[in-house]
């Protein structure tokens, strides 16, 4: 049977998603837990969206295929006697074979999450981005709008990303802050590797004034990294998951979406 199981970790420790012969990514320790609490050689999963070091996952979702059966409470409970701390899966369902944890999404999710502070963070570091000068929230806003709706995002696109295209569907930024804590979140139908990260970086650029707003369409249109800012720090962004069709029965949230500001 096919089994979707919903992961969230705290990427500071990990060298991101995606296995690699050092097996100090998520996905490794994942799959290592599956195969101890299913009493196999291995199971392997797919993932609905990589995520790079020092990234964070609230509501990842993957998906496998098992011959082993167990109550679907106890492939998170005992997968997660398996896990380390900073791992946690959060909920499994069991799901038909023509479901796809990467293929069966209609977007994907992001928020970032950055602390405005002339001091760094502290019991926060790792878990958010930092400025310490004042950020400009119209001129924020007036910048995100030239990226909404679909365009060649080449500018804020990491040398080694290996998508097939830089046309992307961006379908939401939105910019709020709450005390001292600025939150941008995104959603489009899929990102590039670095994308949320560059343009993260171009967005603070404007918020402090080291550009104008209108420098953003400027940046678009050239479909060049070298005009853009340099990559934003990712220890603020949080892959808040895939969005399926209703009728997959999955979870749309997971509990720490209510700890995010």
């Amino acid at each position: 049977m096919r089994i979707a199981l919903g992961i969230s970790y705290q990427g500071s420790a990990y060298q991101g998603w995606q296995s690699q012969p050092s097996g100090q990514t998520v996905q490794d320790r994942l799959e290592q837990a599956l195969a101890r609490f299913a009493d196999v050689p291995a199971i392997g999963t797919l993932c609905a969206g990589r995520t790079d070091a020092g990234v964070h996952g609230l509501g990842q979702v993957v998906h496998f295929d098992t011959d082993v059966h167990r109550p679907m409470n106890s492939w998170v409970r005992g997968t997660n006697r398996y896990l380390p701390a900073d791992i946690a899966v959060q909920w499994a369902r069991e799901v038909p074979d023509t479901f796809h944890a990467r293929a069966s999404a209609i977007t994907r999710r992001y928020a970032y999450v950055l602390l405005e502070s002339p001091v760094r963070p502290s019991v926060e570091t790792g878990r958010v981005g930092w400025v310490f000068r004042p950020l400009d929230l119209a001129a924020m806003q007036t910048a995100a709008a030239h990226l909404m709706g679909e365009h060649d995002f080449s500018s804020f696109r990491a040398a080694q990303c290996q998508a097939l295209s830089p046309v992307k569907h961006l379908q939401r930024i939105d910019i709020q802050r709450r005390g001292a804590y600025w939150r941008f979140d995104f959603e489009a139908n899929a990102f590039l590797h670095h994308m949320i990260r560059n343009i993260m970086g171009c967005l603070v650029a404007v918020g402090q004034g080291l550009r104008p707003p209108e420098w953003m369409a400027q940046v678009r249109d050239a479909r060049s990294r070298e005009v853009a800012a340099p990559t934003f720090a990712p220890d603020g962004l949080y892959f808040l998951g895939p969005v399926y069709e209703a009728h997959w029965g999955l979870p749309d949230t997971v509990p720490g979406f209510d700890w995010l500001p």
